[in-house]
């Protein structure tokens, strides 16, 4: 069996160990260098129910509080329930997590992040959480295949011709500077992808593990890879999508070029928020202050900048010492002294930042999308465990749980003869790239842009007219503004399409919920607690 893997963070590379473990060959392709995902910027740490004080059940609550009523049960009872087993994984593929030198929970250092009811944050390096991972699995990947490098690099140099294939090579093949374009239709199943250098792979199954969208918004702690490539590769070819309107802004990146990210475990460890006169203005609007959810948080700073012209609020970890700071989050020292503060001695500005998307592809339990031959996992993918807003470090953890159920579920849906169908005729005028269609032509003469177009433009917009707050005005003057816009190259179209997507979305949804915030409907309503998909090929429907 061949399957196709397109995207580098956890749960592109777990899915890609798994299946090659089980047998089949595999092919990962990513955009970037292997590391340039946004697993490696994450930061806080992955939650598990690991510790004998704490519990699945509790874990679970905590997930339906936080999704605001939106979750998918059965799939948070999914995630909570297997997370231990896949943090175990981790740690034999190689993960160092904290230790705490003899403490509960098999020798884990913990944290707590906000929402959770107890400490259950397993983290790595302090900060670096994210970056361990992707090291660990890197590693586990390299040593199960190759190393193709193809395409051009970061710094613009032409990388094509340096390959090096390990002496271990067995049954993954690695191909770096290699942008999904489309995915390769026939017969309304998914048989292959179309890489941006025009060439056609094909396989038994294909699994997007892409990532997310930041790049949608002019402020995000996103790296600049993270363009939604699978998600709209997906849309164009009929794939069914959810919950596209929400969009989780973290509350606290430094206010400095760069938009980098403050974890939520400074405040786990006590730090607090201050507006411009000095007070600790989420008392007045949470029980949990600093911890409340996400959305609650992002929203008090969003109001209170507005309250004061403008300017970022601060976040204050003077208290904890920086001796504290530095072990503690060293990461997150080194960036915010290089960018000109000392946090350990003054409050540092802060403000919320395009973080995580919890729509993208609907998927079941097991990754499979509404388009047979087609997987998602990761970020890329709606599972429903995040609901309308994502409990914090819960998004590590659902990479790893569902891409090990991704691998499993494809290695026993492929074919009898392990074989795909690699010749057909397919009507060019439906979604999708057919095996004899030609691709998408732009609708503008090439590189020209519809007037006023831009990717800073289409950021500012988006940030405007559909972030941390949203009225049906703003977003129906950000559609009709949308419409008017083209793109022709690759990434700039996949967010122009995911732009119109999310706006559309949250037009269609009156009411207040999780990261969603309407102003002109300010709560939440019974009747619409409830999933909404959406498809190229109909309209959208709840």
């Amino acid at each position: 069996m061949r399957v196709i893997v397109v995207g580098s963070g956890l749960g592109g590379l777990l899915t890609a160990i798994e299946a090659s473990d089980a047998g089949a060959e595999v092919l990962l392709a990513t955009k970037g260098a292997l590391a340039e995902a946004n697993t490696t910027h994450a930061q806080g740490g992955v939650a598990a129910a690991l510790w004998s004080d704490d519990s699945v059940a509790a874990h679970v609550a905590d997930t339906l509080a936080a999704g605001a009523g939106l979750c998918d049960r059965s799939a948070v009872e999914v995630l909570c329930a297997e997370g231990p087993d896949r943090v175990r994984e981790l740690i034999a593929l190689g993960v160092r997590f904290d230790r705490d030198h003899g403490g509960a929970g098999a020798g884990l250092a913990r944290g707590l992040e906000a929402a959770h009811s107890a400490p259950r944050i397993v983290h790595a390096g302090g900060d670096a959480t994210g970056a361990e991972i992707e090291r660990a699995l890197i590693g586990a990947v390299s040593e199960r295949g190759g190393l193709v490098r193809q395409g051009r690099t970061s710094s613009g140099e032409s990388s094509s011709g340096a390959a090096h294939v390990l002496r271990n090579s067995r049954r993954v093949t690695v191909r770096e500077h290699t942008a999904l374009a489309e995915l390769v239709v026939d017969d309304g199943r998914v048989v292959g992808v179309e890489l941006a250098d025009g060439t056609i792979e094909f396989a038994d199954a294909v699994v997007l593990a892409t990532g997310g969208a930041g790049q949608l918004y002019a402020h995000t702690t996103n790296p600049a890879v993270a363009t939604g490539d699978g998600v709209a590769a997906a849309w164009r070819a009929g794939a069914e999508l959810a919950d596209t309107e929400f969009y989780q802004f973290h509350p606290t990146a430094l206010a400095a070029p760069g938009s980098f990210l403050i974890s939520e475990a400074v405040r786990g460890e006590g730090a607090v928020l201050r507006n411009a006169r000095g007070e600790r203005f989420m008392l007045d609007i949470h029980p949990d202050a600093e911890l409340a959810p996400r959305d609650v948080v992002a929203r008090g700073i969003a109001v209170e900048m507005a309250a004061q012209g403008g300017r970022p609020v601060v976040l204050d970890a003077t208290a904890l010492g920086a001796s504290v700071l530095a072990r503690r989050f060293p990461t997150i020292d080194a960036a915010t002294r290089a960018a000109g503060f000392d946090w350990a001695r003054e409050p540092i500005p802060v403000t919320p930042a395009a973080h995580y998307w919890m729509g993208g592809i609907a998927t079941g339990p097991s990754g499979r999308t509404s388009l047979p031959g087609l997987w998602a996992v990761g970020e890329c993918a709606s599972t429903g465990v995040h609901g309308a807003n994502r409990l914090a470090s819960n998004s590590l953890l659902e990479a790893a749980v569902f891409a090990h159920r991704a691998a499993r579920d494809l290695l026993a849906a492929s074919a009898p003869d392990g074989r795909v169908a690699r010749s057909a005729y397919r009507d060019p005028s439906s979604p999708g790239r057919g095996l004899d269609t030609p691709p998408p032509a732009a609708t503008r003469p090439p590189g020209t842009e519809a007037e006023g177009f831009s990717r800073g433009a289409l950021q500012e917009l988006m940030w405007e007219f559909a972030g941390v707050q949203r009225s049906g005005e703003g977003l129906a003057h950000a559609a009709s503004v949308l419409s008017t816009w083209n793109a022709t190259d690759l990434e700039d179209r996949n967010l122009l399409d995911l732009a119109r997507v999310v706006v559309d979305a949250a037009l269609a949804r009156e009411e207040s919920r999780g990261a969603h915030y309407r102003t002109d409907f300010p709560s939440p309503r019974p009747e619409l607690a409830r999933r909404r998909l959406t498809s190229r090929e109909g309209a959208p429907a709840c």
